[in-house]
């Protein structure tokens, strides 16, 4: 028999999202339903999924087993975030006022704001500042369901800078149970010092940062603000192919604001993902349905920007592309940790089936990392990564807005929020 260390008892609903991997057309609708599920996890790993009576006949629990009773509980993986900027300092609420009056937000960054204000803030901040911050937000989306959390530095911009946030990102992995995927953005924005010499410090990038990060082993991606005004298409491949021959797995901030052919090169390139895509050309979108690369959504970037154009969704997946949705959480156009709001903004925003914005946050977001032999869906021999919600059924965490229905949070097999507290 299996032995088994956790125990979650009859679910109401158990949502698996298993199957597929990634997710496209029909198969987002599959989100694994079972009721009146048994789940059971061995250090970490789960063990079982299914009835009662099996469980009782394959399964021996350990003398120290851990048990809960989830009879008026839904439950479903923990939510996969895979696009943040978590090391940052300071905020914006004095840019976002002016966008209240009118502005835009590229207008603000061309008067200095923006990216430079947060650059500013988290040049000045202490490793030490930083890791609070860091591990007070990483609870914050530990409550609303994330497990697993992609991290980018890029507001450092030089050498000394980028290693601070992606050492702080190492140590808060040490102390926080969330499991963090660190990626070094250094090609966020050209740092002010460099204004009107952006060849030096792709140079300086390329020559001095990117080999350095590696050396010191503090990320597994390397992402690139490929913009009108930030980083040509061609730039954007040259910074690529750069940090692919260091060893570097890519990601792309694509097609944001100006349809500049990101989603094609991040297809052509390999990326494991291409983000924002609210400006997605068709040709865009072919690119990605051929390829292997994830579309990342950030529907709260639309929401906080309040923006009139979303991301194509419906297109995208109608395509057949692996579509995703992460927070894009930043204090300049998306001060969102809450995965549980975005997945409610897949649904209202971008008219996405409740069951494919759920497969969105989970299975096809750790897909866009990665990650998915291990997180994202329940399936035996992943991590016990599981969320217990009080809803009368799984449709409820987007019908019923404006509360937190996550009651319980797994966490490779360990109960790390009971009754809605971080423990």
């Amino acid at each position: 028999m299996t032995s088994a260390d956790l125990i979650v008892e009859n679910c109401r609903q158990l949502l698996t999202c298993g199957g597929q991997i990634p997710k496209r057309k029909n198969a987002l609708q599959e989100v694994g339903l079972l009721e009146k599920a048994w789940i059971a996890s061995h250090k970490g790993k789960i063990v079982f999924i299914g009835k009662e009576k099996n469980f009782k006949s394959e399964v021996l629990a350990t003398g120290s087993a851990f048990r809960i009773d989830a009879g008026e509980l839904v439950g479903l993986p923990g939510f996969v975030d895979s696009h943040t900027h978590l090391p940052f300092a300071g905020n914006r609420v004095e840019e976002f006022r002016l966008r209240l009056k009118g502005a835009t937000y590229q207008q603000l960054a061309k008067k200095g704001m923006g990216i430079q204000t947060t650059v500013k803030a988290t040049r000045k901040a202490t490793k030490n500042e930083l890791l609070r911050l860091c591990l007070s937000r990483l609870d914050q989306m530990l409550l609303h369901g994330a497990t697993t959390v992609e991290a980018k530095s890029g507001y450092g911009l030089n050498l000394k800078d980028e290693l601070k946030q992606l050492e702080v990102l190492r140590e808060a992995q040490k102390v926080h149970p969330v499991d963090i995927v660190p990626t070094f953005m250094g090609a966020h924005d050209v740092p002010k010092e460099y204004r009107g010499r952006k060849k030096a410090y792709i140079n300086l990038l390329i020559h001095k940062v990117i080999p350095e990060v590696r050396k010191r082993k503090l990320a597994e991606f390397f992402d690139i603000f490929c913009e009108e005004g930030v980083y040509s298409v061609a730039e954007t491949r040259q910074l690529a192919d750069k940090a692919k021959q260091a060893g570097f797995k890519i990601r792309i901030h694509a097609d944001e604001f100006t349809p500049l052919g990101g989603a094609e090169l991040a297809a052509e390139a390999g990326a494991a993902s291409a983000d924002h895509l609210i400006s997605i050309t068709e040709e865009g979108i072919r690119a990605l349905v051929r390829s292997k690369t994830a579309a990342t959504l950030l529907p709260a970037v639309s929401f906080f920007l309040m923006l009139e154009k979303r991301a194509p969704a419906r297109k995208l997946i109608d395509a057949g592309a692996a579509v995703a949705l992460a927070s894009d959480f930043n204090p300049g156009s998306s001060m969102v940790s809450s995965m549980l709001f975005v997945l409610q903004l897949g649904v209202f925003l971008l008219r996405m089936s409740i069951e494919e914005s759920i497969n969105a946050v989970t299975v096809n977001a750790a897909y866009a990392l990665r990650k998915h032999s291990e997180v994202g869906s329940l399936e035996v021999g992943k991590k016990m990564d599981l969320l217990l919600c009080d809803v009368p059924g799984y449709p409820f965490l987007v019908y019923q807005l404006g509360i937190n229905p996550i009651r319980h949070v797994i966490k490779n097999g360990q109960v790390v929020v009971r009754d809605g507290r971080r423990i």
